[in-house]
């Protein structure tokens, strides 16, 4: 005799199997429900027919839309605002003679050295303040006193210390990237969770060990806040430094057209400011994407 009927006083009862209970169900009348799940399931996978980003440019496309059709209909004069056709017209006149992408790659050349100088500094100080005491005895009141600097009312001083060339340019920058990037990785790492940091004492991790796996991957998304920020920054700071003497720059273009009252070549450097700052800031996104594949996170309802 069975186990299974000298349990159940010689009766021996049967193993009910999971393909039983989905056909009882389906022969219990439900199999609508069945199959309405089946596709709730399949509209969750499935991906949407719109990518992303496309999607995320709805709300520019639609600003463009109201702005061409309140031209269009006068109800704003084009004198104080051009419409995006005359707009566009500016554009495609300085891209024919050279002279835009002339003023970009100066500009784009200027962002890239301040932030490599940024970046140098401010994250080393970041991790050393970080990570002790010491550090951050030495280094933290500083850095809050820099920050609660206007990083443009150094201007003057730059332009007496390093003369009228690129050099206060570039350090004009790049004092905001340090700004921003020591602020938000500092505060990143001393938010790492402290359990994680006691269980990996106990399983025998040491300093290095603790830092390497623990503490730097924990300040990571921290980090990449401080450089979307950062990113954001460098752009608002090459406007003051172009100002210095720039023989070139979207600075020098602005103030050039501000000077001869060229409101359509000053709305295509301020459109050639957002695409540069939405292009930072999706490629901050696609570094998020790479490297923070470990972290789940709310990604919209």
């Amino acid at each position: 005799m069975s186990i299974a009927a000298r349990l159940g006083g010689g009766l021996a009862t049967p193993v009910r199997r999971p393909a039983d209970d989905v056909a009882g169900f389906r022969t219990a009348g439900s199999t609508p429900r069945l199959v309405e799940l089946t596709r709730v399931e399949q509209r969750r996978g499935r991906r949407p027919a719109v990518p992303r980003p496309v999607g995320r440019l709805l709300g520019p496309v639609l600003l463009l839309v109201a702005w061409q059709a309140a031209t269009s209909l006068g109800l704003v004069d084009t004198r104080t605002l051009p419409a995006p056709a005359d707009v566009w017209s500016a554009a495609r006149l300085l891209v024919e003679s050279g002279e835009l992408q002339d003023h970009v790659a100066a500009s784009v050349v200027r962002v890239a050295k301040g932030l490599a100088l940024g970046l140098a500094i401010g994250v080393p100080l970041a991790v050393v303040a970080g990570l002790s005491r010491l550090g951050e005895n030495v280094v933290d009141t500083n850095m809050e006193i820099l920050r609660a600097i206007p990083n443009f009312a150094l201007l003057p001083l730059l332009i007496i210390w390093f003369g009228i060339d690129e050099q206060p340019k570039v350090v004009l920058i790049s004092l905001s990237v340090v700004v921003a990037v020591y602020i938000n990785t500092y505060s990143a790492i001393r938010s790492v969770d402290a359990g994680l940091v006691e269980a990996a004492r106990t399983f025998g991790v040491g300093r290095w060990g603790l830092v390497r796996f623990v503490v730097l991957p924990g300040a990571l998304p921290g980090f990449l806040v401080g450089l979307r920020l950062a990113l954001t920054g460098t752009w608002l700071a090459l406007i003051f430094a172009e100002t210095v003497n720039a023989p070139e720059g979207l600075g020098r273009l602005m103030n050039d057209a501000r000077e001869y009252f060229q409101l359509d070549v000053i709305f295509v450097v301020l459109a050639i400011y957002a695409v540069l700052g939405l292009a930072s800031h999706a490629f901050v996104r696609f570094l998020e994407g790479r490297l923070l594949v470990w972290r789940r996170s709310f990604d919209g309802a």
